[in-house]
């Protein structure tokens, strides 16, 4: 039957009850067949009714028919055996590309052929593959227009596999010996090559500005958070100190946190809307790099270079201005100017207004902070219960994994998160406190560990003779010249889930020396680093 070119259905030869190929085909009084077992097993069910039916049309009979092997449909199923059934998805639809040798129902095309302009399905395709003439044959993706105009030379009838740099269009091999005389011509393929280049290079920039762009993104919702963070410190702070005066100042309470507000929503609006423009240059860029993909593999050389020049250019970036810093200075310059006026209206009203009062909001976060001995650099002495540490000569300490052996430097053993406070007493020529993620290197070259050397930590660093400009606050290699107040004792707060880190001057009064604004990705451990004889550093 298959050399005839019927093609029938699987369903055709099919048995309604297993739903496979037909086996021991027998055909019943009213013309349906079955599985010879299969309708063994349905008319047993039915032997105390005595009425036997056909399970399609429900056509009864008596008494039991005889079932005889239906001889002429057993041949054809021998036959399909060896031909095979096609499954319906083998059939080609409205959207595929047909087998031109199929005659009746056609299958799907696996194949086109580019020398004879027309696409076959496996079985068709054999050939290609088992005639020496055939194998040099180019074989592509099934394509529907094979046999357009624009692949046939009109003037020398032959496919047109070169392309005519000069002229910008397709040509076949014939056409530089005339037509095409001294002009830049080259293979399709070449071309291809050539064009296929620059489109990766397109979509490499696509790609990278994709990257970028997500980048960006992620920066402004950390900046949108660090805002939001930012305005609920300066609302509660402002809180608190209006909490502590007198009633008649609930309407300035109420003003301050209106402002705050309004800041905060205009800021995060404007970090909203740039958000979405990034987000919408985003889901454009992935247009357009899907767009270019697909243009990328296409294997056919004439369609790909015939929709390369259609191909809309990349629209411009858009502009990300940054008013981070601005935004977050102006928290911060409430929360002062607050302060301020909470100060002076406590002088007016005779009650005592001291920096001993803002000491103590501080102390209520005070934490009991420890050294930790196996992170001790060998000529680093603790005592007082490990809260203090002197340079010295060397100590027996065990070797340790978490010990410092490049660095005279130390961590505290507790972590930190949350909103902490400590005070340290620092004496000597060069002395340093720090917080650092734990992870940081112990024993590399000198730089690398040191507080404040990379990214991993932050340093406050005193040095003997306290000029000017007697200390500086160092990060990622970057060091900041501090001003301020002489002092020997540092206070330091931390509120690690808005990403603050202060420094401060105590004396009778506490000075804000430096103050880090920041995203804290781990928890953190108080350091000292000690650099000559006889330096010391003790928590108070």
């Amino acid at each position: 039957m298959a050399q005839k070119g019927v093609q029938l259905d699987r369903e055709t030869f099919s048995c309604s009850f297993c739903l496979d190929l037909l086996k021991d085909p027998v055909t019943i009084p009213c013309g349906h067949s079955y599985c010879m077992n299969c309708i063994k097993i349905f008319w047993d069910q039915e032997d105390e009714k005595k009425i036997y039916s056909c399970p399609q049309c429900k056509q009864s009979c008596t008494p039991r028919p005889v079932l005889l092997k239906n001889t002429m449909l057993a041949v054809v199923m021998e036959e399909l055996k060896k031909t095979g059934v096609p499954d319906e998805h083998c059939y080609a639809g409205a959207e595929d590309v047909a087998c031109d040798f199929c005659t009746g129902r056609k299958l799907k095309a696996l194949k086109s052929c580019k020398q004879c302009l027309v696409s076959y399905c496996e079985k068709h395709l054999q050939p290609h593959f088992d005639a020496a003439q055939l194998k040099t044959h180019k074989l592509v993706d099934p394509a529907k227009k094979l046999q357009e105009g624009a692949n046939v030379c009109s003037r020398h009838n032959e496919g047109m596999q070169m392309f005519c740099r000069t002229d910008q269009k397709f040509i076949c091999y014939l056409c530089p010996l005339d037509e095409h005389k001294d002009h830049d011509t080259v293979s399709a393929a070449a071309e291809r090559a050539k064009k296929q280049g620059e489109l990766d290079g397109r979509r490499q920039n696509i790609q990278q500005r994709i990257q970028d762009r997500e980048k960006e993104v992620k920066l402004l919702q950390q900046e949108a958070e660090a805002i939001d963070r930012s305005a609920d410190k300066a609302v509660e702070d402002s809180e608190k100190i209006f909490n502590e005066l007198i009633r008649l100042m609930e309407k300035k309470s109420s003003d301050v946190k209106q402002m705050i507000r309004s800041e905060q929503k205009t800021k995060v609006s404007q970090v909203k809307e740039l958000q979405e423009k990034l987000e919408q240059e985003i889901t454009e860029l992935k247009r357009k790099d899907a767009e270019l993909m697909k243009l990328s593999h296409t294997e056919d050389h004439n369609q790909f270079l015939q929709e390369y020049p259609s191909l809309s250019p990349i629209s411009a970036p858009t502009n990300i201005p940054s008013t981070k810093m601005h935004t977050l200075w102006f928290f911060e310059d409430v929360t002062a100017a607050v302060s301020e006026v909470g100060a002076k209206l406590q002088k007016v009203l005779g009650e005592k207004w001291t920096n001993i009062d803002t000491r103590a909001v501080f102390l209520k976060y005070s934490r009991e902070i420890t050294l930790d001995p196996d992170t001790a650099y060998y000529q680093l002495l603790l005592s007082e219960g490990n809260r203090k540490a002197r340079f010295t000569t060397g100590q027996s300490y065990s070797s340790h994994p978490g010990r410092f052996t490049s660095c005279p430097q130390v961590l505290s053993k507790q972590s930190l998160t949350g909103r902490c406070y400590w005070e340290v007493e620092l004496r000597g020529r060069e002395v340093c406190v720090a917080v650092a993620y734990k992870g940081i290197s112990r024993n590399s070259i000198y730089a690398p560990c040191t507080f404040g050397a990379k990214n991993e930590s932050w340093a406050l660093s005193l040095y003997g003779g306290y000029s000017e400009d007697w200390a500086y606050f160092r990060y990622n290699n970057v060091q900041t010249p501090v001003s301020g107040p002489r002092s020997s004792r540092i206070g330091v707060y931390l509120d690690h889930s808005a990403g603050t880190l202060s420094f401060y001057s105590v004396s009778e009064t506490m000075t804000l020396l430096h103050r880090v604004q920041t995203t804290f990705t781990e928890p953190l451990h108080v350091g000292f680093r000690l650099s000559h004889y006889e330096d010391t550093a003790e928590f108070i």
